[in-house]
């Protein structure tokens, strides 16, 4: 037994040494994914998308608080690729573990589920976990940069809100994939898998177009993300919407299609407009009808169990129904 207790006080350590170097390196390699892309806002250099944030909420509500180490080492690794280290690096360091952090204390305090088949989940993810706690990165990120004479205090409130909407990107975005990847099991057996070929076939096509051709068609990806969500639910809609906001952020980097001869701020305003309806309507519409087939199968349950009583009912078991009575109206006993 002693053995068995020295055992396990070895091991663990040796497990959250890992699991602290596993989130590092997911938080470094969806930091450099994020710095592949970029817009500038007023005197700073802000991501659309910042996958970071939803990594961080993702590890956290997966493997507890414990992983807040991991998240912090990923942090000061991006932060050390960008700039030296120094007092605002430090605060905004601070400021990118402390978000996701508080995020997922908000979720847990609301009981939220990581299976995210209830609209109350999902909402909660929507404005506790990214639009409330992402409040936290980009107030002190913004406010330390004017603080240290970085950026001038004009540029304030469009840097703030720029590095808001990318941080609550990326955990509206990257967050709920990676919920649902952790439940996919092999083998997998896919009777659609007909149609979600077609699926990537058509959006692999109509996205690219919608997204860089100058005609502004972007709505035209919506249809292709409702059947997503009615046909694969959470999963094929978020990719469906990862998908369009990722190439939506290309063509926008790029000055292209909807994008071509619009200024800084309004690329990034119609931008994040685009990413957030389609983080939302795939969230959303995802967790709505996920909630309805779940009614009908409880309904459907409930029906089957009701069928099978009355089968018992009419099967002439006696007991199991109202007490038998003779021609009198007398009740018999248990001998007749």
């Amino acid at each position: 037994m002693a053995c068995v207790v020295a055992s396990q006080d070895l091991r663990t350590p040796a497990v959250f040494l890992f699991e602290t170097l596993v989130v590092a390196a997911c938080y470094y390699a969806a930091g450099r994914l994020g710095l592949l892309r970029d817009l500038a806002v007023g005197g700073a250099v802000v991501s659309p998308i910042w996958p970071p944030t939803g990594v961080a909420v993702a590890c956290l509500l997966i493997l507890g608080l414990r992983c807040w180490a991991g998240i912090a080492l990923g942090a000061l690794a991006v932060l050390m690729h960008l700039t030296s280290p120094g007092p605002s690096a430090l605060g905004i360091l601070a400021g990118n573990t402390a978000a996701p952090v508080v995020g997922y204390l908000l979720l847990r305090k609301v009981g939220f589920r990581t299976d995210l088949t209830r609209l109350r989940d999902c909402l909660a993810l929507v404005f506790l976990g990214a639009f409330s706690a992402m409040l936290i990165s980009s107030s002190i990120g913004a406010g330390l940069l004017v603080a240290t004479g970085d950026l001038p205090g004009e540029d304030f409130w469009g840097v703030w809100l720029a590095w808001w909407v990318g941080d609550a990107m990326g955990v509206l975005l990257v967050t709920p994939l990676l919920l649902v990847l952790r439940r996919v099991r092999a083998p997998l057996r896919w009777s659609r898998w007909k149609e979600a070929m077609g699926l990537v076939v058509v959006a692999g096509f109509l996205v690219p177009l919608a997204t860089h051709s100058p005609a502004s068609v972007l709505f035209s990806v919506y249809p292709l993300l409702i059947w997503a969500a009615l046909r694969f639910l959470l999963a094929g809609s978020m990719m469906c919407a990862l998908f369009a906001s990722v190439m939506a952020t290309i063509a926008a980097t790029d000055h292209v299609g909807p994008f071509i001869h619009l200024s800084d701020v309004q690329i990034m305003v119609n931008l994040q407009a685009f990413n957030g309806a389609m983080a939302l309507t795939a969230l959303l519409l995802s967790a709505v009808i996920a909630e309805q087939r779940n009614t009908r199968q409880s309904v459907e349950r409930a029906c089957q169990e009701l069928v099978e009583v009355l089968e018992h009912l009419t099967a002439g078991e006696p007991g199991a129904g109202r007490p038998q009575r003779d021609e009198g109206g007398r009740r018999l006993n248990a001998d007749g």
